[in-house]
């Protein structure tokens, strides 16, 4: 096994780092830097920050062929890469940091992500994703490797943000529920949409770290926002806890790994009071907490086994119909 660290544009030939005068992204390698072809399936693994699920990883190799796993981010390390590789079978696991558009741009990384076998979005800041990658040959290449070449795509917390069609892109800091409740136009509250395309994700915004940190308030705020800003006549939410990632298959079945629940929530129309500087009323949206066994399918957004319950926001305030909004 060779691990290699490479700077800037070239990449070097030996197992040995290569330092350029000046550099636009790094490149960790662990395993054969040479491409690999093998036949993939499709699948997208949504996570919820916090530590990271064996299976779901376990699962993307699997789906990978035992090809080239490759994770992306903008800032960081290559901590993935010696625990990726020992999970299962892949030729390598190879880390790129992107931290620029310039980056994005380089020859280089796009070739390394579109001869990915399994792509990963790390955590992080997904604000610097959006502002770095969106409109770039990198978002070109998430969208090839999920749509065209069908191999495995997933991310965690930042990663997992901008994996929906609706992204929070926490570009002026991040909101809580509270703020966001006591005002949908906090300056907080920020929106983007359509940096990727991913299968089952249309009309879908995300969320992490879910119950840890109590973001069920501010998901709610965002299917508000919206709608009422045009972008939808409706939306959905997923919020998934630490430690749990949702499997997805190409039909839209979806079954949960890891310690905790999965939220699968709906707007119900338009929000009754979503303007600035007012506290946010929206009510009856329908919840359905995936846990244990339960399962859940995205093409059809119905499920199995799990709690079906509603939330509203009144004048703020956020209320279950079962007594506990989680």
């Amino acid at each position: 096994m060779r691990r290699v660290f490479v700077t800037g544009f070239l990449v070097s030939l030996f197992a040995l780092p290569l330092f350029a005068a000046k550099s636009s992204y790094q490149y960790f390698v662990t395993g054969n830097q040479n491409d690999v072809v093998t036949t993939t399936a499709p699948g997208t693994v949504l996570m919820g920050g916090g530590s990271d699920v064996a299976a779901a990883f376990q699962w993307m190799i699997g789906k990978s062929g035992g090809g080239d796993f490759v994770v992306i981010r903008t800032t960081g390390t290559d901590a993935y890469n010696p625990w990726v590789y020992g999970l299962g079978t892949v030729d390598s696991v190879e880390t790129l940091i992107i931290p620029s558009r310039t980056a994005a741009a380089d020859p280089f990384v796009v070739a390394k992500i579109r001869n990915a076998e399994a792509l990963w979005i790390a955590g992080g800041d997904q604000s610097t994703y959006i502002s770095n990658w969106k409109g770039t040959a990198v978002a070109d290449a998430i969208n090839y490797v999920a749509n065209t070449k069908r191999a495995p795509v997933g991310g965690t917390s930042a990663g997992l943000a901008v994996l929906g069609q609706f992204i929070y892109t926490g570009a002026s800091g991040s909101v809580t529920s509270s703020q966001a409740l006591a005002n949908p136009y906090n300056r907080y509250v920020t929106l983007d949409r359509d940096f990727v395309q991913i299968a089952n994700l249309g009309g879908v915004i995300t969320d992490s770290h879910f119950v840890t940190r109590d973001r069920l308030g501010r998901l709610v705020t965002f299917l508000a926002r919206i709608v009422k800003d045009g972008w939808a006549s409706s939306v959905r939410g997923i919020g998934v806890d630490e430690a749990t990632a949702i499997l997805v298959e190409p039909t839209g079945a979806a079954t949960r790994v890891g310690s905790g629940a999965a939220y699968f929530i709906s707007s119900a129309g338009a929000p009754q009071t979503c303007v600035s500087g007012s506290p946010l009323t929206y009510t009856s949206l329908p919840v359905y907490k995936v846990s244990g066994a339960a399962t859940f399918n995205l093409s059809t957004w119905t499920g199995s086994g799990g709690t079906s319950y509603t939330v509203s926001a009144n004048a703020g305030a956020l209320s279950s119909s079962n007594g506990s909004i989680y």
